[in-house]
């Protein structure tokens, strides 16, 4: 029997987002960019608003993205997402305009731009994938790091007295009075995935009605940066990272 015989579109519990591409995707297994992508396919999807998106990813894991979703994409350099995506919103006050940034990057070299976009309420959805690592360069100590977590440049963990602490920065934004919409989700089982789609379709809406700045931070796992297995990741996560990092909205005005 061929197997275009047994995948019938009947048979799909599932059927593919227009939005994503059909490229594979270059992700390590268990990773949760793969998922975060889905969600932000699916939303502009169901806003029906692919033609009035705009993308600004930068350097990272995420920097490939505009390879999986179909929208209008700009590359940014290193740390600036927020700058780029306050220039292309300006100009294009029409458009829907998110970043799609990890911890390394919108919390470490890009702080200021993060920080400034909020603080003026840009109009746009800032996407933080957390995990707590540089990911994609070998697994080194990002800002966000936890204190006594092992990395490639941390191999005795986290130090306060040497490193400093694990910077915050979504509670940071949440005290700014240019943003309006501040979450902290994650992606790692079904319920949660369901809560963060929630806070994307919303963090779109608020772009929509120029609230200002909506940051959702994803808590997310690196497995292979991590050194576990995608499940001992999971588990790491919710050990180790949602005590630190709890779930849940932090502001919503």
């Amino acid at each position: 029997m061929d197997v275009k015989d047994i995948i019938k579109p009947e048979n799909k519990v599932y059927g593919k987002c227009p939005v994503m591409t059909e490229k594979v995707l270059h992700y390590c297994p268990g990773c949760s960019h793969g998922t975060i992508h889905k969600l932000l396919a699916e939303v502009i999807d169901e806003m029906n608003i692919q033609d009035k998106t705009i993308a600004v990813s930068p350097v990272g894991c995420s920097v490939f993205a505009y390879n999986y979703i179909d929208i209008d994409w700009q590359q940014a350099a290193h740390g600036r997402a927020c700058a780029l995506a306050t220039g292309v919103k300006r100009l294009c006050p029409d458009k829907y305009v998110f970043t799609y940034q990890g911890d390394g990057d919108l919390a470490a070299i890009g702080t200021a731009e993060t920080i400034h976009a909020c603080n003026r309420g840009e109009n746009i959805v800032v996407i933080l994938v957390n995990n707590a690592i540089y990911g994609m360069t070998g697994g080194q100590m990002s800002p966000l790091t936890l204190e006594g977590q092992v990395t490639s440049t941390t191999p005795y963990g986290r130090k306060i007295e040497l490193n400093g602490y694990p910077l915050k920065i979504t509670n940071l934004a949440a005290q700014l009075d240019g943003t309006c919409y501040v979450t902290r989700q994650s992606v790692q089982n079904a319920a949660a995935v369901r809560r963060t789609k929630k806070a994307i379709r919303k963090a779109f809406e608020n772009s929509a009605q120029k609230k200002g700045t909506s940051l959702i931070e994803v808590v997310s796992s690196c497995n292979s940066g991590w050194k576990l297995s995608p499940i001992g990741a999971n588990k790491w996560m919710e050990d180790n990272l949602f005590p630190f990092y709890p779930l849940g909205d932090l502001k919503d005005k």
